[in-house]
């Protein structure tokens, strides 16, 4: 199975819209009473959520990254002076 990185953004975003369609399905089937105007603040809050998790979480991925690359990149560089010095 393939690898792949944990996104948050699309697990809040998922869970928002989820929310939005139990409350929905909740409501048809008479189960309990959820007027209209609920439903589009929980689903914009829900997507504004998500971005802002998602964003944090970019900045946090490319904030690591950028760490382990400096760790890795200790060594001193190679030269090409070396091969001009030997004549």
């Amino acid at each position: 199975m393939l690898k792949h990185e944990f996104q948050p953004g699309k697990l809040v975003a998922g869970l928002a819209l989820l929310a939005a369609g139990v409350a929905y399905a909740g409501d048809a089937t008479g189960a309990w009473r959820v007027p209209w105007f609920v439903l589009f603040p929980l689903v914009c809050g829900g997507l504004f959520l998500a971005a802002v998790v998602a964003a944090a979480g970019y900045g946090i991925r490319r904030r690591r990254s950028r760490s382990r690359a400096s760790r890795e990149n200790v060594g001193a560089p190679a030269s090409s002076s070396g091969s001009q010095a030997i004549k």
